[in-house]
């Protein structure tokens, strides 16, 4: 970590302003299977900052969330190569909650179920290890009925247990509940997509805007459906096949994806 006790001494991804970068190079992934390690990903760069929004896009299987979980943290992936580092510090010498308290979120595509913890528990609860002290129990309260306003959810949704019997739906709202109360440095959105209707979709989008607007947030958003990114407008997107980026471009390039699809990267092999 950077020597508090030395006012020059900063990240040096980090600028004076606050900008804050992830940065992913070459990492490569494997995951035990009954068969010995099987390789995920393949050696993946790729470079947020905050206030972009970067989409990344690819069929199912190839490894995407396998991305997403293993900058996280999950024990399930094995890190064989590369490196990941938030504003020059090294992510994957990070456990999982020092990763969170560095400013790291990731919004997963199928939320976990905690039984006996209700959300207004849950939430206050993440605010204080993130933030390392307790906030303000008015003030406090007063944020989560905003943003709970914010995302069109009733009140008493906060006394409920976290995700226990929730919409597809209200799950994925109550991921970006999260993102807007914990203000993270860079935001991972797994499939926010996933399971939504039109009316979920438009408040899911509305409040990741919002968050963006408000933090300037870096947002990776994996998907590989381009329905999202008509109320999230993507600076980048980079096309993710056989756990790899094989290629990157703007906005543009979503809606040729839409239009042609993936099979153009598929290879002979795979074909």
């Amino acid at each position: 970590m950077s020597d508090l006790t030395d006012p020059t001494a900063t990240a040096d991804a980090t600028d004076a302003k606050g900008k804050h970068t992830l940065e992913i190079k070459g990492l490569m992934v494997s995951v035990e299977t009954e068969d010995g390690p099987k390789e995920i990903l393949r050696g993946v760069d790729l470079t947020v900052n905050s206030g972009e929004t970067h989409a990344l896009m690819g069929p199912n299987g190839s490894g995407k969330s396998t991305l997403a979980y293993s900058v996280a943290g999950h024990p399930k992936y094995t890190v064989t190569g590369g490196t990941v580092t938030l504003d020059g510090e090294d992510v994957l010498a990070m456990s999982v909650d020092k990763r969170a308290r560095a400013g790291l979120f990731l919004a997963m595509q199928y939320p976990v179920e905690v039984p006996g913890v209700s959300v207004s528990n849950f939430l206050r609860t993440a605010k204080t290890a993130i933030d390392g002290e307790a906030p303000k129990l008015r003030t406090w309260v007063k944020d989560v009925k905003a943003a709970m306003g914010n995302l069109r959810m009733d009140a008493a949704f906060a006394e409920r247990n976290v995700n226990e019997g929730f919409s597809g739906g209200e799950k994925k709202r109550h991921e970006i509940l999260q993102m807007q109360l914990l203000h993270p440095k860079i935001a991972i959105l797994d499939e926010t997509d996933s399971g939504l209707d039109v009316d979920a979709l438009k408040v899911v989008s509305e409040g990741v805007n919002r968050v963006k607007s408000e933090s300037d947030v870096g947002v990776l958003l994996i998907t590989h459906y381009t329905r999202i990114l008509r109320y999230i407008k993507p600076d980048f997107v980079h096309v993710f096949i056989e756990g790899k980026i094989v290629e990157e471009g703007g906005a543009e390039l979503a809606d040729r994806l839409e239009d042609e699809g993936y099979d153009r990267y598929a290879t002979p092999a795979s074909a």
